[in-house]
């Protein structure tokens, strides 16, 4: 066992910083702490979009606590669920923020998920609303718009709002498990204050700042960092309704942003855009949620003078390790252990190193899954995030693979079995395997090994193209296809993976 890693964290607390200053717990709830930067400057902007739209921390928390109102109106309350699947704009913005400010827990869902996918997710979240861009695609309970124009409303007591505690679950996100199902993540109010905190601390993030929020608004990155890291430290969110390589220099340029926070995949269009320079504009560009190729960190340096600030973190945890502000960012590294975590390399049978963590941004358990809420967690209460690294002299971490068999593409996460299930559901194919191919744009893409039925057609990759789509999110279709005579499988029956050479489609 690596031992634990001392106190790295240090590095990403400014000189001169108390006890108080890196409480991560400051505030109490994520309402709390947004409550608390809402009340220091109340006409300072919050919220705003490039069409002209500039809402002040008090406008913010007047509109928020009307939806609140609203909800309380429809019979909502603490403890209920609400299904939020919309694409991201003011509208899902308010309505997130309310639901929180009233308790409910919120159950954030990619808008692009097929029909089947949202339906199986509502089977599992069981919420009592579902909040969503078309309400007929979900049956069976209460539905309406981000604007929640379409509530049913009674007569109803005033809201309460800002009463969570802070062991309240504010967040369910679904990720998937490597048995193909989804798991979902409870994420107390503390969880995530840890982890808003923790980025708050680390990027120097502060009231003068604004960003250039294109995140989607349904998951981790978007929501736990952007979203809540923007409240807490009561900047500005400036809100673009999706990424565009020129929406984003017009958020610097016209808007003068100060951070950009993206994926991979966004920088590698950045760069390969006319847009390049007006990086150089920023205060900070943090990369995550998959590896930024040095190639492509130095691409970003030449073109703009930013040195990207890469960071690392999951959905059960949060953010966990992050490059300095400060001190030297190292390409191919994701730095050090963020305020309030610890980190640890525990030594697997093949002599690779599991990363391993524990703090208060971590997961206690799965929701309503026992088994594999006991296969996360060492005996000694440590999370497995899965993920394997080492550790350079000075304490960086560098992630060099993966124990289980996730691909990240394009900041997704997408498990193989889910995507072979659905191959195998395909009366052409007999069996499926799917790996991840290297990619300079996307990190990985997914590609499928398939071996066909003896009655299959001619056109069966077409056919199972056309499969996918009625059944797979976007990013988690192949996007290449090789047809063999048989999937390597070990005496066991399970995937030999590491024979199957993964190439780019």
């Amino acid at each position: 066992m690596t031992p634990v890693t001392g106190p790295g964290w240090t590095a990403h607390v400014p000189a001169g910083a108390t006890a108080s200053d890196v409480d991560l717990a400051a505030g109490g709830t994520l309402p709390g702490a947004w409550r608390r930067a809402w009340e220091a400057d109340p006409r300072r902007i919050s919220l705003s979009t490039l069409d002209g739209l500039a809402w002040s921390a008090e406008e913010l928390a007047e509109r928020t606590a009307r939806a609140a109102g609203s909800l309380t109106a429809a019979g909502f309350g603490a403890g209920d669920r609400l299904l939020l699947c919309a694409p991201s704009g003011v509208d899902l913005v308010v309505t997130y923020v309310a639901a929180l400010r009233l308790g409910l827990t919120v159950v954030p869902a990619n808008p692009a998920l097929t029909d089947a996918e949202l339906t199986a997710l509502v089977a599992t979240a069981k919420p009592s609303l579902a909040v969503l861009d078309d309400p007929s695609r979900v049956d069976g309970l209460p539905t309406t718009t981000p604007d929640l124009a379409h509530l049913a409303r009674s007569v109803a007591a005033g809201a309460e709002l800002d009463a969570a505690h802070a062991e309240d679950v504010a967040l369910i996100i679904f990720t998937s498990g490597t048995t193909g199902l989804p798991k979902g993540v409870p994420l107390t109010h503390a969880n995530l204050l840890a982890t808003a905190h923790a980025v708050r601390i680390a990027w120097r993030w502060n009231p003068d700042d604004r960003l250039a929020l294109s995140l989607p608004l349904f998951h981790m990155h978007g929501l736990g960092v952007g979203l809540h890291g923007s409240l807490v430290s009561g900047a500005e969110m400036v809100l673009l309704p999706r990424f565009e390589p020129s929406a984003v220099a017009s958020a610097i340029v016209d808007a003068h942003a100060t951070l950009f926070f993206g994926v991979p995949t966004m920088f590698h269009r950045l760069a390969a855009s006319p847009h390049l320079p007006d990086l150089a504009g920023l205060r900070l560009a943090v990369s995550g949620s998959a590896p930024l190729s040095a190639d492509l960190h130095e691409t970003i340096r030449a073109g703009s003078g930013q040195i990207v600030l890469e960071r690392y973190g999951m959905t059960e945890t949060g953010m966990l390790v992050s490059n300095p502000y400060d001190g030297p960012r190292r390409p191919g590294t994701v730095g050090l252990p963020l305020p309030g975590v610890e980190l640890r390399l525990a030594e697997q049978p093949s002599g690779v190193a599991e990363v391993q963590v524990r703090g208060p941004n971590v997961v206690r358990a799965y929701l309503d899954s026992p088994a594999a809420s006991l296969d996360a967690f060492t005996t000694d209460g440590w999370f497995r995030t899965g993920d394997l690294g080492t550790l350079d002299e000075d304490g960086y971490l560098r992630l060099r693979g993966r124990t289980k068999e996730l691909i990240i593409t394009g900041g997704f996460n997408v498990y193989p079995r889910e995507v072979e299930e659905v191959l195998r559901g395909h009366p052409g194919v007999a069996d499926a395997a799917v790996v991840g191919a290297p990619s300079p744009e996307w990190g990985e893409t997914v590609v499928a090994y398939v071996v066909a039925a003896d009655d299959a057609g001619p056109g069966l990759t077409t056919d199972l193209d056309r499969w996918c789509e009625e059944r797979l999110v976007a990013y988690k279709r192949p996007r290449g296809w090789l047809l063999v005579d048989a999937i390597p499988r070990n005496a066991l029956g399970k995937i030999q993976r590491d024979r199957l050479a993964p190439r780019s489609p």
